[in-house]
């Protein structure tokens, strides 16, 4: 599935007295706070979601705001999306992308893919992912790699996929556990253990669930590094505490590890610790 950190939230977080001074009011009363936006400034943090409180107030600000700055068009698309406004959200995010806002193309990309906004259109997402990717943007190169995989397959230009991927985890965790998963399949070029358990435990350093699940199943094998059950047990269980499933079913055999099958190899029961 895409990794929605997508229709992340906004929040009202008020830039600096000096970038506000350079701001309209409006603007600033509508900071686009998704912590992954480029147009976002350096000095906002941005957070993942939006409190329901607060999107009525977003919206009111971002509308004036959006007429001449392509960040709050596209805040104001998640702050459509967060009030399930899902046409308007739409609406806003085309004229944000038509301005340049590789964030917005992503989350059109992401409605697309999805077909959250109508009939999905895989092929128009995919071009939308490129074209931000070419600008930098870490989510479409994330979601670019992930396209060809969303029904269980490979990324279907996985050499591509690998080079953009490779950029963009210097500094995204998403894309840092994409490669790394690459990596780890050999897809796109040679199988690398070591590198794809260095790219997870970044990953995992950020708290991202799959790269703790992995780093987890890499300690358990020993796969590009020491077997540390110990290790693994406690990654498995920070992933698990963040909603992973597979998480969740390697401690559940950590503790079960044994298992009974009758004679025509069902599975009887198990034995625990």
């Amino acid at each position: 599935m895409f990794m929605r950190t997508y229709l992340c939230a906004i929040f009202l977080a008020l830039t600096s007295p000096v970038a506000a001074h350079a701001q309209s009011a409006d603007l600033v009363l509508c900071v686009a706070a998704d912590p992954s936006d480029p147009d976002k400034p350096a000095d906002v943090k941005g957070v993942p979601e939006i409190a329901a409180a607060d999107i009525a107030t977003a919206i009111k600000f971002c509308r004036p705001a959006a007429a001449s700055s392509r960040r709050a068009m596209f805040a104001l698309g998640r702050a459509y999306a967060a009030n399930r406004q899902t046409a308007e959200a739409i609406a806003a995010w085309r004229k944000a992308a038509d301005k340049g806002s590789s964030a917005a193309m992503v989350e059109l990309g992401v409605a697309y893919g999805t077909g959250s906004g109508g009939a999905r259109d895989e092929a128009r997402a995919r071009k939308l992912f490129e074209k931000a990717a070419q600008a930098g943007n870490p989510r479409a190169v994330a979601n670019l790699a992930a396209l060809g995989s969303a029904g269980g397959g490979a990324p279907a230009r996985p050499a591509q996929a690998r080079m953009l991927l490779g950029k963009a985890a210097e500094t995204n965790a998403e894309a840092q556990y994409q490669l790394g998963l690459m990596l780890s399949n050999g897809s796109g070029g040679e199988k690398d253990d070591i590198a794809a358990r260095a790219l997870f435990e970044k990953a995992a350093a950020q708290n991202h669930p799959g790269a703790l699940e992995r780093m987890g199943a890499f300690a358990q094998e020993g796969r590009g590094g020491p077997k540390d059950k110990d290790a693994a047990k406690a990654y498995y269980e920070r992933a698990a505490a963040l909603g992973d499933e597979d998480a969740k079913k390697a401690l559940e055999r950590l503790r079960c590890p044994y298992a009974i099958k009758d004679k025509q190899g069902k599975l009887v029961t198990t034995l625990c610790f």
